[in-house]
């Protein structure tokens, strides 16, 4: 993993961050210490909900009981309040 100091760092930072991102994460150092690490953000899209997942929320809503006023109402009481 390459090592740059903070100074380094701020004159390639672009370089740097296109470095990371074509898989070499970038470690950044002060007074010879590693500090920070530049990695790529994840960007993986959310996984599908499994049908037990599915029973499992239905189940958990069957158990709530409604609300006593409409969410309309909820949220009008909301917006008024000052």
């Amino acid at each position: 993993m390459p090592t740059y100091t903070v100074a380094q760092a701020k004159d390639n930072l672009s370089r740097l961050i296109d470095e990371a991102l074509e898989g070499n994460p970038v470690t950044i150092t002060r007074h010879g210490k590693p500090v920070v690490r530049i990695t790529p953000m994840a960007t993986e899209a959310p996984k599908a909900m499994t049908d037990a997942e599915i029973d499992r929320l239905a189940r958990f809503r069957a158990t709530q009981q409604p609300l006593p006023i409409s969410t309309a109402e909820i949220v009008r009481a909301m917006r008024d309040e000052d």
